[in-house]
């Protein structure tokens, strides 16, 4: 029998979808049939002007319909062994692991607490780990939880260890059943021993200590806090979030550690922030800790997770060092990526926003091509990748015989003037991936201050040519497809139990929100000089992962189209034309056919990965609603940018403080129920609520009412049809319309919205 070390770390498993192929084929003809309707209708001169708006929306649904087959038609899968690291943990390269945080109010620094301890109990050498915390909104409070979870992970880390607990982040620990317990240990055993365990003297230590230490996180106040006699958060006094200069403390210093004490060093960070300087949002964040890290550690991997993101499975990091080591050729990982999932998840995602389907689907086929996207938390990096090595310089070639290394002049050019910078960036570059973290970081400070000055990139290929890539507020997909451009392919890490779970934001305003900042920062991407094309064109970007880019890079591209097909049903109905078939018409079987089978064939992936009915008709709603606010909203926001008349502004998201079991921590009686404020993003879908609800109140008063005998060409069943589906998508503003509070539309929406709609009803009667 062969040894662990020759066993291989990870085997890549295709997956068959014959059935699912012939869906899509079978969709695609549908829509090739009902263009050929329309061609022919448009050709022979006997269609109105709406069919040749028709034409072209269609056409576009069609080449959106081609781009996700390429993304779905050839899934794999990665089968990971990370029991077989067991006589490789001398080959383990050091992490330095990475958690961004950006405002106390929006993200509560308890959130980011459970996420660092989870990150601090993963099962691998506690010496060749270390944590950084990256805080731009330059809280004293953050930093203050920071140091407390510092003193409590001494008791936290050996707790989690010595019990084989499975789920390492407290909150979910304290408040959740054995299920979250059971990790390497037997799982039936762990149930029967569950119950003492957590009455045991050290687990009533445990959680007697967690709760003080949540109670002194709710607690702090960030004056007292800077005011305190012993002056530890003296750098805070005067600091304001936009501008500050950089604060930089070790909390933990692994190198110190004393018997029994053994985890991950913990680093906070405070990035410089001056008025005269971009700070390029969550990138120039993370291309900081880059620096930082790179003086202090240099591990050769990083893991960057979201301060909501906390690691699931204890073994995650040895899971990914199954892909990152395990390939014959590491071009294969030149960054390995985890599926988002969320915890606390509200039933049947009433929001739209957990994507299980659109990860299990799009994401298993994005990963047979050149590898999944870079989704901006819970992924690895090769440290060298980030630097922007190729994968034609590492292949093969020993470092000792490698041509054209980079100059010291070169470096200074690309990396910046710090010599401690550019000497780690040589190591890496150079191939060291086993070398040990440094020993004292705490001595090193003032240099990691240093490569954090507001000013440091300045003449630098920072945010160009290395580390995370300016240009968009999609920092992570940016970024990855600069990696993809290069040559490299990256890995889907998939583990049970999950990597890691965040929070999903809830309520209308803070979805929509969402999807916008997302849509803006993909559209500026697809405008720029960084589109995937020239990529494809001009570097080593495989086309079918060009073309997988852009099923997201669409999204704010769609919502112009979307949105004039929204409005031909009511035109139609208000104007008395028509832009479909009748139905008794032979034509009218195939958009007929068309919206039975679409619709069937998003169930059945639905029912496929185990997900309800009911899940898939919110997120069919959400992706309308979606569509005409904040892919929309979006699309004019790059316009006006683009004319030079606006500024891409960054949103953080506002992060849940639900436990995982759903019990959400709010005052809402109703936490399914879409919420509402005075946004823009909420005025185009209230005028298209009332716009199609007027409609079909004229259309059915016209037939029965006002019949026009013997005029020809007016709407049939299949407008009347498209409104009475467009209703039902918008269904919550209907239920906003009569609602009080957050669950009632503002005034202020209704009347911009009503003023949309009377203009669109004033040219419907013209025309």
């Amino acid at each position: 029998m062969a040894s662990a070390a020759k066993l291989p770390l990870q085997e890549r498993v295709p997956l068959r979808r014959t059935a699912w192929k012939l869906a899509d084929l079978a969709v695609l003809s549908l829509l090739l049939a009902l263009l050929a309707r329309r061609a022919a209708s448009l050709a022979a001169g006997d269609a109105s002007p709406c069919w040749a708006a028709a034409l072209v929306c269609e056409a576009w649904f069609t080449v959106v319909w081609l781009l996700n087959m390429n993304a779905k038609w050839s899934p794999v899968r990665f089968d990971t062994h990370p029991e077989r690291l067991a006589e490789r943990i001398d080959e383990l390269p050091a992490v330095d692991m990475f958690v961004t945080t950006a405002d106390p109010k929006l993200e509560p620094p308890l959130v980011t607490v459970n996420t660092v301890l989870s990150l601090l109990a993963v099962d691998y050498p506690a010496g060749k780990l270390a944590c950084y915390v990256s805080d731009d909104g330059c809280s004293p409070v953050t930093c203050f939880a920071l140091r407390e979870a510092a003193d409590f992970a001494r008791l936290w880390v050996p707790f989690c260890r010595r019990h084989g607990v499975g789920v390492r982040a407290p909150f979910v620990y304290f408040s959740s059943g054995p299920e979250h317990g059971a990790g390497a240990a037997d799982h039936g055993e762990f149930l029967r021993d569950w119950a003492a365990m957590k009455v045991s003297q050290l687990a009533t230590i445990v959680v007697d200590e967690y709760e003080r230490l949540v109670s002194r996180i709710e607690n702090a106040d960030e004056g007292s806090l800077v005011r305190r006699a012993d002056g530890e958060f003296a750098e805070f006094v005067g600091a304001e979030r936009r501008d500050h200069p950089t604060i930089v403390k070790v909390l933990w210093d692994n190198s110190r550690s004393g018997a029994g004490e053994g985890f991950p060093s913990l680093i906070y960070v405070s990035r410089e922030k001056s008025p005269r300087y971009h700070h390029h949002f969550k990138a120039g964040a993370m291309n900081v800790l880059a620096r930082v890290s790179a003086v202090l550690t240099n591990a050769p991997i990083m893991l960057n997770v979201d301060c909501d993101m906390f690691a699931n499975n204890p073994q995650v990091v040895l899971h990914a060092m199954c892909l990152l080591l395990g390939f014959d050729d590491e071009v294969h990982s030149g960054f390995v990526q985890a599926p988002q999932r969320f915890y606390g998840a509200l039933k049947d995602d009433p929001f739209g926003n957990q994507m299980e389907v659109l990860f299990k689907k799009l994401g298993s086929g994005i990963a047979g091509l050149q590898g999944m996207f870079y989704g901006g938390t819970g992924c690895f990096h090769r440290r060298k990748v980030i630097y922007g090595v190729t994968p034609d310089y590492t292949t093969d070639i020993e470092p000792q015989t490698r041509k054209g290394s980079p100059s010291y002049k070169e470096l200074q050019k690309k990396f910046g003037s710090s010599k401690e910078l550019i000497e780690s960036a040589r190591s890496i570059i150079s191939g060291d991936v086993i070398a040990a973290p440094r020993a004292d970081i705490s001595s090193r400070i003032e240099v990691a201050k240093e490569v954090s000055c507001s000013n440091y990139e300045i003449n630098t290929c920072w945010g160009q040519e290395i580390g995370w890539i300016y240009g968009s507020v999609t920092e992570d997909i940016l970024t990855g497809q600069r990696i993809h451009t290069a040559g490299w392919r990256s890995a889907l890490l998939e583990t049970d139990p999950l990597a890691f779970m965040g929070s999903a934001p809830t309520g209308g305003p803070a979805s929509l929100t969402q999807y916008k900042r997302w849509a803006t920062g993909l559209l500026e991407i697809l405008l720029s000089r960084n589109n995937p094309f020239l990529g494809s064109i001009f570097k080593h970007l495989q086309f079918r992962q060009c073309l997988a880019y852009l099923v997201i890079y669409i999204w704010p591209v769609r919502a112009p189209f979307e949105l004039c097909y929204a409005l031909l049903g009511p035109y139609c109905l208000l104007a008395n034309q028509s832009f479909l078939p009748k139905a008794s018409e032979p034509g009218f079987s195939i958009p007929l056919a068309l919206l039975v089978v679409y619709n069937i064939y998003y169930l059945m992936e639905y029912i496929d990965c185990k997900v309800s009915a009911r899940a898939w008709w919110n997120n069919h709603r959400m992706q309308r609603i979606v569509s005409a606010s904040s892919w929309f909203l979006a699309f004019l926001t790059v316009l006006l940018k683009t004319l030079g008349l606006s500024e891409t502004v960054f949103e953080v998201t506002r992060k849940d403080q639900s436990t995982p079991d759903g019990d959400e921590n709010t005052d809402n009686a109703d936490p399914g129920r879409f919420t509402f404020d005075s946004s823009p993003v909420f005025i185009l879908p209230t005028a298209l609520t009332i716009l199609n609800i007027v409609a079909i109140v004229v259309g059915v008063w016209r037939v029965f009412f006002n019949p026009m005998e013997g005029v020809t060409g007016g709407p049939g069943v299949g407008e009347f049809i498209c409104c009475g589906w467009l209703v039902l998508c918008f269904w919550q503003f209907v239920r906003g319309f009569v609602g009080k509070g957050s669950y009632g539309i503002p005034w202020s929406v209704k009347l911009k919205a009503s003023l949309l709609v009377a203009a669109f009803v004033h040219f419907c009667r013209r025309n």
